[in-house]
């Protein structure tokens, strides 16, 4: 198995939590995970709601079906049976203990307000995403903590070329799809994700009126990859109104498969956009969705720079699961024109910023909206990167640089 970084921030919840949940999109490694704590480090007994008959128990009688375990418990996709939340309340009330609970799900209970609302200030909520290149790597990432240490060195290791990262970007993080040299085959895999996730884990969410359209509303979503969210535009494309597209859309983001990206204001007094970014959980199921492989992406570089622009956003995310600074991640867009493709702001108010660029060759002009960004912060302003596809980490003045992509996985705090 490979070990999962939120691992460390998992074991921390459960020492003094009564419930912990893990979600996270399906086929991202949940149960594997859970399943291998149970085993040796977290004693529990698993049970998965993928049982039929474990299903019938639980919505037959939620609290009668808790009350028949001894001792901590994995509930996985415990979202099946929204009525176990209610009942785990009740448990939890009566017996506070740590590590009573360990959940899984594939649906974000803080967009389903009657489920986060049951356990609010009893449960800590983690999500698993797809693999990070660390993990991959069987390293534990440190970059987002590093980006805020204003004294760190980021390391970008051994060089990487435009291939290899086409690569890395073609084969995202799903466990199942990096095991798999075959382009043809992570494309059958893909297929069936995509068929699974609308006709099973969409219906389970809500009553779909037009599911023949969900498919094709999710390769718009993957074409506008790094763009501004356009609901008019979208809309239009599919002749659906924009109330049903909004449903959609949402619906989407609670199975973890649409990210929106959010504007950032900063509370600076100037007008900024405040349309998120669209993006998806994994730049291989972005890629697939758009019917990109490597010969086209040769063929037509242009297509490669919303794809990296999508799969830093990931990694990102993914690091912020088992960071130390925990910053929230937004972009960064004025009507004038500025921009930075990724804004990370802490807690204390400290901003970071990132433009990701998929050329070898990093201009002055490529830190016009960085400049902007740091010259409207002052002190707030920690440093802003231009990621990019070069070799080279290269200083372009006060607390900007440009970095290789690599320092995304090989970066320590340190």
């Amino acid at each position: 198995m490979i070990r999962r970084n939120i691992t460390r921030p998992l074991l921390e919840a459960l020492a003094d939590r009564p419930v912990v949940l893990v979600n996270g999109a399906r086929q991202t490694g949940k149960s594997t995970l859970v399943q291998w704590l149970a085993r040796d480090l977290h004693p529990a007994r698993y049970v998965t709601l993928d049982d039929a008959t474990v299903l019938a128990a639980a919505r037959e009688d939620p609290p009668g079906f808790l009350q028949g375990f001894e001792g901590p418990v994995i509930l996985d996709e415990v979202q099946r049976v929204p009525e176990l939340f209610l009942a785990i309340k009740t448990e939890v009330d009566r017996d506070r203990s740590p590590g009573r609970f360990l959940l899984t799900g594939s649906a974000d209970v803080l967009l389903l307000p009657r489920l986060s609302e049951s356990l609010a200030g009893r449960m800590e909520i983690h999500t698993l995403w797809p693999l990070s290149q660390g993990e991959i790597e069987s390293v534990q990432e440190e970059f987002v903590d590093a980006v805020f240490a204003r004294s760190a060195k980021l390391v970008p290791g051994p060089r990487l070329d435009r291939a290899d990262l086409l690569d890395r970007i073609l084969a995202g993080g799903y466990p199942d799809v990096i095991s798999r040299r075959s382009p043809s085959r992570r494309a059958a895999w893909f297929g069936s994700y995509v068929t699974t996730i609308l006709q099973r884990d969409v219906r389970d969410l809500a009553n779909i009126e037009h599911l023949t359209t969900m498919p094709r509303l999710l390769a718009l979503l993957a074409a506008r990859v790094g763009s501004l969210l356009n609901f008019s535009e979208i809309s239009r494309s599919l002749g659906l109104p924009q109330s049903t597209l909004k449903r959609y859309v949402a619906l989407f983001e609670t199975a973890f498969l649409f990210q929106p990206l959010p504007a950032w204001s900063g509370n600076l007094g100037m007008r900024l956009i405040k349309s998120p970014k669209v993006m998806l959980n994994d730049s291989a199921l972005a890629a697939h969705l758009m019917g990109l492989d490597r010969r086209r992406l040769r063929k037509q570089p242009s297509l490669a720079g919303p794809l990296l622009e999508g799969f830093v956003v990931t990694e990102l995310r993914k690091q912020v699961g088992w960071s130390r600074t925990q910053p929230r991640l937004f972009h960064f867009r004025t009507p004038a024109g500025q921009e930075v493709d990724i804004v990370l702001e802490d807690a204390a108010g400290s901003v970071v910023g990132i433009e990701v660029k998929a050329s070898a060759s990093v201009r002055a002009d490529d830190f016009k909206g960085l400049r902007a960004l740091r010259d409207a912060l002052g002190s707030r302003f920690v440093r802003g990167i231009v990621l990019y596809t070069g070799f080279e980490s290269v200083a372009f003045g006060p607390k900007l640089s440009a970095q290789p992509i690599t320092v995304l996985w090989r970066t320590s705090s340190s």
